[in-house]
């Protein structure tokens, strides 16, 4: 599928790696729908072909909205969900037993989130004509290594990236009557905002453990893998890790 003249939504899409997945879509020719919450939208860097849509993952209403929004700029045919967050905290610590309302939100926002957003996107894209081999759409939801390889204190995280990964292939089955792929990506350690407090020496120590390249991941590398999945017509139901092989140790 080509990505030229075509409507995107991605969510997460002022940094991070939904910044970075919004300027290779606007690169190629897509108008994007970045989503994201209003402080980051305030942070974002203003690109031609992408605009900033104010919008909670978590609420139906405001990404009905931001859908019929990008779905009339069509035809929509690209949803790439890279909003997130992680935390860390045990599942019991010498503060007590977890949060459950820490391990509640994040649920929400990483899984509940990417449902919302493709359920509803999804219904906008059935709307457009099909293109080859009857396809109209593909959907890309991010899962993470922890996964598969979750760490302590990494229980809240996990379990909602497990559920994205669990999603996939079912979800790839339901849509594939109206022509619509879906397929996760599993990030290692990228150099997000999110590391962006972290000493040079954690850093470097993060690197060490990735066995090739010895290095951290670039948001750039996400986008391009994201790209790549749009373009490959037969990728579907499917789990890609991209993480250098790392394979987590339990801390």
């Amino acid at each position: 599928m080509e990505i030229k003249d075509t409507a995107a939504i991605v969510t997460g899409g002022a940094s991070g790696l939904g910044g970075a997945t919004a300027k290779a879509l606007a690169a190629g020719g897509a108008r994007v729908f970045a989503l994201d919450l209003p402080g980051g939208i305030e942070k974002a860097e203003a690109v031609d072909g992408i605009t900033y849509v104010p919008a909670d993952v978590t609420n139906p209403e405001q990404v009905q909205a931001a859908v019929e929004t990008a779905a009339e700029a069509g035809p929509l045919r690209v949803v790439v969900n890279c909003a997130g967050v992680g935390t860390a905290g045990r599942i019991l610590s010498k503060k007590g037993p977890h949060d459950l309302d820490v391990f509640r939100r994040v649920v929400e926002i990483n899984l509940i989130g990417s449902f919302n957003v493709m359920r509803l996107a999804a219904d906008a894209i059935t709307k457009t004509d099909p293109l080859d081999d009857d396809q109209r759409g593909v959907i890309i939801n991010t899962a993470s290594i922890a996964a598969f390889d979750g760490q302590v204190g990494q229980a809240a995280y996990a379990a909602s990236k497990g559920g994205i990964v669990g999603l996939t292939l079912p979800a790839a089955r339901d849509l594939s009557q109206f022509g619509i792929r879906v397929v996760t990506i599993a990030p290692g350690i990228v150099d997000t905002p999110m590391l962006a407090g972290v000493t040079e020496e954690f850093r470097a120590k993060l690197s060490e453990g990735v066995p090739f390249p010895k290095r951290l991941a670039e948001p750039a590398e996400y986008a391009r893998l994201a790209t790549m999945i749009i373009e490959h017509d037969y990728l579907n139901g499917e789990v890609i890790r991209m993480d250098g092989a790392l394979r987590m140790a339990p801390r």
